[in-house]
């Protein structure tokens, strides 16, 4: 997949998501001020990093380095997933639930098939 693309952001993963964080930093925004360096900062930063990892593996030049961060990708990914259920109980979740989440099975979808990719080359 790298092969074609000159930049991380020729990546489709890459694409959809960076869109995955825009749709937290949307979701977060009208969740309680006390929340503010509690669940909304974690959420975030969790969300940020699924493409800020898969743009550093991208330039990494072993194959073993780059599955290391796209896995880191996965990693935080998973735990937006969770951060969803938690604001969702919690009641502070205002968005579409079932979008965010469509949203989050399209990105680990494209993810795991990137890596599978870079496998198949090892």
């Amino acid at each position: 997949m790298s092969d074609l693309a000159r930049s991380f952001r020729d990546l489709r993963v890459w694409q959809k998501a960076h869109g995955l964080v825009l749709e937290v930093y949307r979701a977060t925004a009208g969740f309680p001020k006390e929340e503010i360096y509690g669940l909304t900062s974690q959420f975030r930063r969790a969300a940020v990093s699924v493409p800020a990892n898969i743009a550093e593996g991208f330039v990494k030049r072993s194959e073993v380095d780059k599955l290391r961060f796209l896995n880191i990708a996965q990693g935080s990914l998973e735990e937006c997933r969770y951060y969803v259920v938690l604001a969702s109980d919690l009641g502070y979740f205002v968005g579409d639930v079932g979008q965010m989440d469509v949203l989050m099975t399209e990105v680990s979808r494209l993810l795991n098939a990137y890596m599978e990719g870079i496998r198949r080359r090892m």
